[in-house]
């Protein structure tokens, strides 16, 4: 089996200047080669796939590109924008997901692909969704709609299952914390447990369970009872990332909630564990300026902390 070293951190909206709605997803990933090596000013090759139902699923889109690593080993696309190998990404159903993206990549620039990754794609963006599955604005195929009050906090994220039954992430109305340190171990790595760029409850779990665990920044969340909720958790990287995507929605239905708080324009964390650098060391965080810490964050660093669910 073909060991994983392409690192999802990046899935966002790309707006689209000649077409109404966007049909490009840019799409970052930090190359290393079978040696664990970062891959840097280097040319590599990629294929991209858009497999659906099942991360063997039938691929309904696929295309090459060959974007130019940064020194941090930093891959930048536009899937949608590459050499189309078959399929239409302008013409893909969002809503008869769920799907997931599969990458090939050849470090040395050509086609002998021999880094190999899947990851299922929870934050299809909202524009392209509602492109070709009608709105989510509480009409069409859904129930709820982003930026609504629910849950105990502001739905942020909705999706489907592959049996059409209707699922969500709420943001909590108020940070946990202004100045929480990641956990109370900071210089010994969990691993692969913990570093979900998409299982933020996954992550949290293995953050408690780790040996010595007394305090941290999903402990807090985890134990939080706000608006009588007991499921929040700490999210992961990539579910900050959706959180920020759509946050012109939540904020603006955060500013008509008593007593509830905006996100600050500062570090949050998430449960999403780095093995970047010193292994062991450091989390990933995000700031909601709007870039995420592609080298992490010390552990022993006191960031904010949001609490989010799922339904």
């Amino acid at each position: 089996m073909k060991k994983i070293y392409s690192i999802i951190v990046g899935l966002f909206m790309v707006t689209c200047v000649f077409a109404q709605t966007p049909n490009k997803m840019s799409y970052q990933a930090i190359i290393r080669n079978t040696s664990n090596a970062l891959v840097g000013n280097s040319a590599v090759g990629m294929r991209i796939s858009i497999l659906q139902t099942s991360a063997s699923g039938t691929a309904v889109y696929v295309e090459t590109q060959t974007p130019t690593t940064n020194a941090n080993g930093l891959a930048s696309i536009e899937i949608g924008g590459g050499t189309v190998v078959s399929g239409n990404f302008s013409t893909i159903n969002w809503a008869n997901g769920p799907y997931f993206i599969k990458t090939e990549t050849d470090p040395a620039g050509g086609t002998n692909y021999t880094i190999t990754g899947t990851s299922q794609l929870l934050s299809v963006p909202y524009a392209l969704y509602a492109a070709n599955a009608g709105t989510a604005s509480g009409g069409g195929n859904f129930t709820h709609y982003i930026g609504e009050e629910f849950g105990g906090g502001v739905i942020f994220h909705l999706w489907k299952d592959a049996q059409g039954v209707e699922h969500g992430l709420i943001v909590d109305k108020t940070d946990l914390s202004t100045s929480a340190t990641w956990s109370n171990i900071t210089n010994s790595q969990i691993g692969i447990a913990a570093e979900s760029f998409w299982s933020g409850l996954d992550n949290n779990n293995a953050i408690i369970g780790q040996a010595g665990h007394t305090t941290s920044a999903a402990a807090l969340c985890l134990n939080s009872t706000n608006s009588g909720q007991f499921d929040w958790y700490l999210p992961a990287i990539q579910e900050l990332n959706i959180l920020w995507n759509n946050y012109t929605a939540v904020g603006k239905t955060i500013a008509t909630i008593s007593g509830a708080t905006q996100l600050s324009n500062n570090y949050y964390w998430s449960s999403t564990e780095s093995n970047l650098g010193t292994v062991g060391t450091s989390a990933w965080s995000f700031n909601f300026l709007g870039s995420l810490t592609f080298d992490g964050s010390f552990k022993s660093t006191q960031l904010r902390v949001r609490a989010i669910r799922a339904f």
